[in-house]
């Protein structure tokens, strides 16, 4: 669908196979208006993200096409926009035509159809030079390597090979609640502002930015852990408590690529003091589009937003847990090989024991991303199961709805075809869908 009521019908095509001796089958949509992506801006973000939500339930991913320049901003923008994602997002570009001798465009587009098309990887995700990255976290660090984009300060969800793919499952993100997949428009770039910190920097001209018309937040790009001059007689705090005060959130990030804002100096903890929030490890295009869209939702208040935006949404930034200790329980079964560990959980589902498939979660969560012989996932288990518990559950802790086995069933389907019919209702809620084969099956 190329609008809210407008459908159109295109040719499809399919990659050679892949590693996994597997076609990934794709469609192409051109935007009728082709932007420099130096000039996108949050109306961009929002036909992007409308584009997929038409299409949600017709595709099992989608890779974006897009300028190298403002990728991380658009990678960063759409993670917040698309909420309950329970599908591959990816966006890729290249730094040389894909018609140039010397290009990495075709190497940057086939990556990224065969991870979207093989790995249910339920992120926004920004892939390039062989590295599939959380959106959130990445920034442009080149203008002309092929090896043009970073994330320092999350490893990379993927890498590809001439062996295939690497996936890091334990960072993988999964979506934990029981919600269909849903957009924010219209993010409030508008109304927010970036200012760098830099030796010498006059009071005045920080000011001169916190009194701009309609400004509702601003992102303080300060030296390493989050310092900044606190100015003659601190003048300079003075001028940032008084913006706090009427109503400005700012946000502190550091001018490093790695590392975190804290309060570890005297200057950060003025600034913290002061009412400016520690961004901790956000990007500085992480932290703006994340602000830009908290300001965009209506219900949300200023001491809301002020804590939102100091814990992780959407991966967005490493939070900082305290130690835990705790001690392995005896009447565990191994959990070292794999498949032992998911025969294990899979006897759990099946016979309803919901303390032992939570203990065994607790162990490895990547165990929900597992599948047996068959393809079957845990979910695929549990809908054959007799225990609606058991099942939500595992929604809960973030098991994917849009997982296909080796038969090209969901769980979904599965569920009306037993007329499990609470099972069906709790995978609905979840946001779970029938693919288009699987309509064409008629239930008995």
């Amino acid at each position: 669908m190329t609008g809210d009521s407008t459908k159109e019908y295109f040719n499809s095509l399919r990659t050679p196979p892949s590693t996994y001796s597997r076609h990934v089958r794709y469609t192409l949509y051109e935007f009728p208006t082709l932007l420099d992506s130096s000039s996108i801006s949050s109306e961009g973000w929002t036909q992007i993200a409308k584009t997929i939500e038409n299409n949600y339930t017709l595709f099992d991913g989608f890779v974006v096409l897009h300028g190298t320049d403002s990728l991380a901003y658009t990678s960063s923008a759409l993670s917040f926009m698309l909420s309950h994602l329970g599908k591959p997002v990816i966006l890729t570009g290249s730094q040389a035509s894909i018609f140039a001798l010397q290009s990495d465009a075709v190497d940057n587009l086939l990556g990224s159809l065969i991870i979207a098309g093989t790995f249910m990887i339920p992120e926004v995700c920004l892939f390039f030079h062989h590295n599939l990255y959380r959106g959130n976290r990445t920034t442009k660090v080149s203008a002309s390597s092929f090896d043009a984009f970073a994330s320092p300060n999350c490893e990379p969800l993927a890498k590809i090979s001439a062996m295939g793919a690497d996936v890091n499952w334990n960072l993988i993100r999964r979506p934990k609640s029981l919600a269909k997949f849903n957009i924010q428009t219209n993010l409030d770039t508008a109304h927010v502002a970036c200012l760098r910190i830099f030796p010498g920097i006059k009071p005045e001209m920080i000011d001169g930015v916190l009194r701009v018309p309609g400004l509702r937040g601003l992102i303080l790009e300060t030296f390493g852990a989050g310092n900044a001059p606190s100015g003659p007689d601190n003048i300079l705090t003075n001028i940032i408590i008084d913006a706090v005060s009427r109503g400005i959130v700012i946000v502190n990030v550091s001018q490093c690529q790695s590392g975190s804002v804290s309060p570890l100096y005297a200057p950060a903890t003025v600034l913290g003091n002061a009412g400016v929030v520690f961004g901790h490890d956000l990007t500085t295009e992480a932290a703006l589009t994340k602000l830009s869209f908290l300001l965009a939702v209506q219900a949300v208040e200023y001491d809301d937003l002020v804590h939102q935006m100091q814990i992780s949404i959407r991966g967005e930034m490493t939070e900082i847990h305290g130690t835990q200790f705790s001690h392995p329980s005896s009447d565990l079964p191994s959990l070292t090989p794999a498949q032992a560990a998911f025969t294990a959980l899979g006897y759990t589902i099946t016979t309803g024991d919901l303390d032992a498939m939570t203990q065994i979660l607790d162990s490895d969560s990547s165990l929900l991303g597992a599948k047996d012989y068959a393809e079957n996932t845990a979910l695929h288990v549990a809908v054959v199961g007799p225990d609606p518990v058991i099942l939500r559950e595992l929604l809960k802790r973030g098991a994917s709805v849009h997982v296909r086995n080796r038969a090209g069933n969901s769980p979904l389907f599965l569920a009306q075809q037993l007329g499990a019919t609470e099972h069906e209702r709790i995978l609905r809620e979840a946001g779970a869908h029938l693919h288009i084969e699987e309509t064409e099956v008629k239930s008995p």
